[in-house]
């Protein structure tokens, strides 16, 4: 079995992972925590590299746990809901766990929302977490 956790290091995302964690544990599953940034320009090095840091921490947890897992920074120039599905899909993924935060109908409109491109369109169970 392989679980997928798309991590972008917010409250939500912290508990998507624990969760994840916790099954990966109890049904001996590979785990893949995934943080997706749509660009990695130059002027974002400091991102990447504060982003880099935490997956690194997170690899040592699940080591720590024991848990058969990889930590893994996607830059391919797409949004990171149309990423994470791609990834899912390229890695036979069994289930996604996502993390959620309430907005509104204007910011969904404007600023697009990860969490529901993942549940519209990937072809496995998502489990979101708030």
């Amino acid at each position: 079995m392989k679980l997928l956790v798309g991590y972008d290091g917010s409250t939500t995302a912290e508990k998507a992972l624990e969760i994840a964690m916790e099954k990966a544990k109890s049904k001996n599953a590979r785990l893949y925590v995934v943080t997706s940034m749509s660009k990695g320009t130059e002027s974002q090095l400091h991102d990447i590299q504060e982003k880099e840091k935490k997956l690194d921490d997170i690899k040592a947890r699940l080591q720590a746990q024991h848990i058969d897992g990889d930590t893994i920074l996607l830059i391919r120039g797409v949004d990171p809901g149309k990423d994470l599905v791609e990834f899912a899909n390229e890695n036979n993924v069994d289930e996604i766990f996502v993390g959620v935060k309430k907005r509104s109908r204007v910011e969904k409109m404007i600023l697009g929302s990860t969490a529901q491109h993942v549940i519209l369109n990937a072809s496995c169970p998502v489990t979101t977490v708030k």
